[in-house]
């Protein structure tokens, strides 16, 4: 393995580094062919082979229930902001939502472009902090859906449980997604986009239950209709073939590290370990509220922007990459998707550590 510096970046993210040295050499010669695989048609039986796998491993990963179609998307999850109502709402109809963050926003803008959006809850005046527990809020009886964003990357908070609510659950999983166990027959469609958990950018997939297909509005175009993905296979138009490949190759590494429940026991190890660096003294400050707090995206703050500034500088010059806090709330943030080594954790704390007692 060549030198490689720890890329803490929110996405896109750190992949697997045999999944690149696979797809180095499959991009240029795929399965010894004689032709690249980004040249490769999409409906030739080589990458039919590769989709197929592809969606058989996210669904035993996951284990996703037989009346669930598997799509691979594009557009990128921002274009299930508006796919997701599109589909499922319509006049006279409402959908309630949880404002958690950025993303959560954006979403609720596009709904009300289709139908009537109550927020249930929203944690905007507090800089988005924390995320509800569910005898915070109510959803109204009468909505089609309770819309949530499980983990935020920019505030470093994350649903600890999925609402225990008697209603379907639509979910943007984009940057939590095969990080923990969960029960896909909960919800009616988890969406995320691949790259922070799953791949490179290009592909988003949506898990969707079946009844679902059929409640779109006939003023929808072809294009956008759940129904048109899943009748073709998600080949109606040329697909992101080189993303589907990775998001396959990605399974295939995430299965041979044990699966999802050991890949979550592995992120609780590696968050705790970072935030143990946060909370042992009085130097850094996390953004979000313990309960709420993320194991994915850690946002922390130091005692002054300037002292983050330095932080952030000296942390590149020794392989620390990325640690910049999104622009919207400044400080600091370290990424540590499911591919991110413990060995970046703990060089990050030790670092962390040397800083807090040359800076206090």
């Amino acid at each position: 393995m060549v030198d490689r510096i720890y890329n803490f970046s929110p996405g896109p993210a750190t992949l697997p580094y045999s999944v690149l040295e696979e797809a180095a050499k499959d991009i240029v010669n795929f399965n010894d062919k004689g032709i690249g695989l980004i040249e490769l048609s999409h409906r030739s039986r080589e990458f039919m082979a590769v989709a197929e796998k592809t969606e058989i491993l996210v669904r035993e990963l996951l284990s996703v229930p037989d009346n669930y179609k598997v799509l691979f998307l594009q557009g990128g999850a921002s274009s299930q902001f508006f796919m997701v109502p599109m589909n499922l709402l319509g006049t006279g109809k409402k959908a309630t939502f949880l404002n958690t963050g950025v993303w959560s926003k954006k979403a609720i803008k596009e709904a009300k472009i289709f139908g009537e959006v109550e927020v249930a809850f929203s944690s905007e005046d507090t800089s988005f902090n924390r995320v509800p527990e569910d005898d915070e809020y109510t959803v109204a009886p009468d909505s089609e859906y309770l819309y949530l964003v499980s983990n935020n990357t920019i505030y470093g908070t994350q649903f600890a449980k999925f609402p225990e609510k008697d209603i379907m659950l639509i979910c943007d999983m984009s940057s939590d997604i095969f990080s923990r166990t969960l029960d896909v027959s909960k919800f009616g469609i988890i969406f995320a986009g691949a790259q922070k958990n799953m791949g490179p950018a290009g592909v988003t997939v949506v898990i969707i239950r079946e009844d679902l297909l059929n409640r779109t509005p006939d003023n929808v175009p072809t294009m956008l209709r759940y129904q048109t993905h899943a009748d073709k296979g998600s080949m109606f138009n040329t697909p992101p073939t080189f993303a589907i490949y990775c998001v396959g190759r990605v399974m295939n590494w995430l299965k041979d590290q044990g699966g999802v429940a050991a890949m979550e026991k592995r992120n609780q190890k590696k968050a705790a370990l970072l935030y143990g660096a946060i909370d042992g003294g009085n130097f850094y400050r996390g953004h979000a509220e313990k309960e709420s707090r993320s194991m994915m995206n850690i946002a922390f703050n130091l005692p002054t922007p300037e002292l983050e500034a330095r932080f952030i500088a000296e942390a590149a010059v020794i392989g620390l990459d990325g640690l910049k806090g999104h622009r919207s709330i400044g400080g600091c943030r370290a990424s540590i998707y499911n591919a991110f080594p413990r060995e970046g954790v703990e060089k990050l704390v030790d670092f962390m550590t040397e800083f807090a007692e040359n800076n206090s």
